[in-house]
């Protein structure tokens, strides 16, 4: 006799996932005795779990007789569904297992200008050749705005000029850079060894936009190691990217400090010229940013690591 509840009352949803494993397992193995057995469960446990899914729903799944079980109507419903569910479930555990192995994934990363336009696309094409199931998206802007990124969430990490100072961001060591005083072939100081500082006060210079961390390590490193000011130098111009001064510079707008990964095809090829500045030497470093509570998936340790280990070339390196 199945138990009657009141219509008002919705009993259906007391139905468990083991009540329906009970189902399949006595639709598969066609009696009590074997569904129990495949489940583990002594046969009146198994009986219980259906005669307690047929008091939730109010009518029989299974018709029994001497030549064994059918399903009712409504049987053959929930039966249909409750494999419909145990798979789901299948699919489920399934994709957190692959969690662990899988290395594939997309990263959102904030990347100042030097490392997002002159770093990073190495590092990429490297990464590309072992994991190629990883795609990175990079935004590009200042290292303060990529701070402001990471904090808000926009992307999940970031790289930058200058360490951190909000106690929210862990940050890591990268890789070196370091800054060096660029001139055009045509310049005067072209052929010249080495100048000192106060040749640069007088001479057209280019700086980047406040906000930049190359102009915030220049002027910090100024300012505490030669006792320079900013406001010292003949500003003609400020620039928005690194790009723009580089090019500002092979244009004859000026001279400027930036970095030597910015230049180094332009060396190369003699646009540009790097003169050394007298008992000066503006080295800095790259970090890796993210929020304390940034939960790391597997792909994002992969790039983590590898980015951590990269060797740069000996042209980086300088």
């Amino acid at each position: 006799m199945l138990r009657k509840y009141p219509m008002d009352t919705d009993h259906f949803k007391n139905i468990t996932l083991q009540q329906l494993e009970a189902l399949i397992s006595l639709v598969e193995e066609g009696s009590f005795s074997l569904a129990a057995k495949k489940m583990h469960l002594s046969q009146p446990a198994l009986t219980k779990n259906i005669r307690n899914a047929e008091d939730y729903l109010g009518a029989p799944l299974v018709n029994r007789s001497n030549m064994g079980i059918s399903l009712t109507p409504e049987g053959k419903i929930i039966y249909d569904y409750a494999r419909r569910m145990v798979k789901l479930r299948e699919e489920a555990k399934e994709k957190i297992d692959a969690l662990g192995v899988n290395t594939g994934g997309n990263i959102y990363i904030g990347a100042s200008t030097i490392p997002a336009t002159y770093i990073l696309p190495r590092v990429l094409s490297a990464l590309r050749s072992n994991h190629p199931d990883i795609t990175a998206y990079i935004k590009t802007a200042d290292s303060e705005d990529v701070m402001n990124m990471v904090l808000a969430g926009e992307v999940e990490i970031g790289i930058i000029g200058k360490s951190p100072a909000n106690k929210k961001l862990e940050a890591q060591e990268l890789w070196k850079d370091r800054l060096v005083l660029a001139v055009p072939k045509q310049h005067k100081w072209s052929k010249t060894k080495s100048v000192v500082m106060k040749d640069l006060f007088i001479e057209p210079f280019i700086v980047r936009e406040k906000g930049s961390a190359t102009r915030y390590f220049m002027e910090n490193y100024l300012k505490e190691e030669k006792s320079v000011n900013i406001s010292q130098f003949n500003i003609c111009a400020e620039m928005g990217s690194s790009e723009a001064v580089k090019e500002a510079i092979i244009a004859g707008l000026g001279v400027s400090i930036i970095s030597i990964h910015a230049i180094e095809r332009e060396l190369a090829q003699g646009i540009l010229m790097e003169i050394p500045i007298q008992s000066c030497w503006m080295e800095r470093n790259f970090y890796l940013i993210y929020r304390h509570n940034f939960d790391f998936r597997p792909f994002h340790k992969t790039f983590v690591d590898f980015i951590k280990c990269y060797k740069p070339t000996s042209s980086d390196q300088n």
